[in-house]
């Protein structure tokens, strides 16, 4: 799709309503490895509000405005000390407010179902290939507002050294509330900076910045598969009960439980399918509720699985499924759930491929359990240590053809974005960060335990995913 389909009508500089009281923010051990990865992009697809554009322009920026003021991180600049240490300096520069307009194009042009995402979704965001080093002369956030022609769309980029995905949806939410009409903020950032991630180590840089560590020129297909709750306790359940009692394997094969007539029971039982979920785990002594592998890692191990499959690559190759983690209640004592700034770890698990692919789904499914189980207080200091002994930027990418990397969470509250006119109709993503392997985790708008997976896969992987039987049964 050419460009010209969005035009852009503005560019401005918001600034915060009131000026910060915070001088500056150094970087964490977590924020550091993010300065050669792109921002943040990830937006909102809305209904057509019922007011003029010049007044939801100004409603926007007016809430904007006051959004800055509880997170002045946003509207500062990068800058690096004479002892090597980035911070940010909270010094109300701003963030860029960008207008754009659309007209040709509508919501049901761009969300209909079982097709690769639609490429405008990839102009509806600020600072394409920006690294986040780049916040040290260019705005640390930036909103894109674009009109479509029965809709709108609100997308945010934001320096992925300065938020995670639990900072970044704050701020979002936070944004949403304001314009709706807020009068206070119903979730304040944490600014402390007194964990161990707040680390005496600076990272050697490049004079210039640090490089992009993947390419992105390749050509990629990009696609929304959606599972619904019960498609994910069904994966939940066969994950948990065949490989912790592997020998009720022939009779849930041949069980109701997977077959359709189950779908209908399973929803009116009590109107809880979760408890009868767990009832039958533990009635058949299969896993304690706090040893089960969850249902998001059931649902990484089939993705990791069919994707593998689809790549056809030889037994003896090793693949590896990388995933973040929240780190702030891991640690001892817990950091505040509503810290600002990035506070997670990566976990990689690899496997031979003749392993991953001759086993079943609970086999891989408790490998990824297992890793992160263990990412417990004592390891996420020891990953602390690793990075200090040698600090480095964090490698995105598929350096060997057969990593998959698992972004955002189900868990983020992604649809609690009522701008004042109604709930979102989609969430999307932009050109950010994407290559060969990039998943991104949404919550089903239905709001139920449903997921949507945002997979970026090479053409022919794709196709090989979607042919893939085992894995499409599961989605809707």
């Amino acid at each position: 799709m050419p460009s010209s389909s969005v035009n852009l009508i503005s560019k401005s500089t918001v600034i915060p309503h009131k000026k910060s009281s915070i001088k500056s923010l150094k970087l964490s051990v977590s924020d550091l490895p993010m300065l050669s990865c792109q921002y943040i992009q990830k937006g909102v697809l809305l209904s057509q509000p019922s007011v003029t554009s010049e007044t939801l322009v100004t409603l926007l920026k007016n809430s904007l405005s006051k959004t800055l003021t509880y997170f002045p991180a946003l509207a500062g600049r990068l800058i690096t000390d004479e002892n090597g240490h980035v911070h940010i300096l909270c010094n109300d520069a701003g963030v860029e407010f960008v207008h754009a307009c659309a007209s040709g194009i509508s919501i049901n042009g761009i969300l209909t179902p079982f097709i690769d995402i639609h490429p405008c979704f990839k102009e509806f965001f600020a600072f394409d290939k920006t690294l986040s080093y780049a916040g040290h002369y260019k705005p640390i956030a930036a909103v894109q507002v674009t009109e479509l022609n029965d809709g709108v769309f609100i997308g945010c980029t934001v320096n992925h050294a300065v938020v995670d995905g639990t900072s970044f949806w704050n701020f979002f939410n936070t944004f949403a509330e304001f314009t709706k009409g807020a009068k206070v903020i119903s979730n304040s950032p944490e600014f402390r900076r007194d964990s161990v991630f707040n680390s005496p180590v600076p990272l050697p840089l490049p004079e210039n910045g640090p490089a992009a560590t993947f390419s992105g020129d390749e050509p990629l297909r990009e696609k929304i598969f959606h599972f619904s709750r019960e498609a994910i306790l069904k994966m939940k359940f066969r994950a948990n009960m065949l490989f912790k009692k592997p020998e009720l394997n022939s009779d849930l094969n041949g069980s109701e439980l997977f077959g359709k007539q189950s779908n209908d029971s399973w929803i009116t039982v009590n109107g809880k399918i979760t408890s009868v979920l767990e009832s039958l785990l533990q009635a058949n002594g299969a896993v304690k509720p706090t040893d089960q592998i969850s249902s998001f890692q059931s649902l990484s191990a089939q993705l990791w699985r069919a994707v593998t499959r689809a790549r056809k690559l030889p037994d003896t190759k090793t693949t590896t499924f990388r995933m973040a983690v929240n780190c702030r209640h891991r640690l001892e004592p817990k950091v505040d759930p509503l810290y600002f700034g990035n506070l997670i770890q990566s976990i990689p698990t690899v496997a031979l491929t003749g392993d991953l692919l001759s086993n079943d789904l609970g086999w891989s499914a408790d490998l990824l359990h297992q890793n992160v189980v263990a990412h417990d207080n004592a390891t996420v200091r020891r990953c602390v240590g690793d990075w200090e002994k040698n600090p480095r930027l964090f490698p995105l990418g598929n350096f060997d053809g057969a990593m998959i990397t698992m972004g955002s969470s189900p868990r983020f509250p992604m649809y609690n974005n009522d701008f004042g006119w109604g709930k979102p109709l989609a969430v999307r993503s932009g050109k950010a960060n994407k290559f060969d392997g990039k998943i991104s985790a949404f919550p089903g708008r239905e709001g139920d335990g449903s997921v949507d997976l945002e997979v970026v896969l090479a053409p022919e992987t794709m196709a090989g995913l979607e042919n893939d039987a085992e894995f499409m049964q599961y989605v809707s």
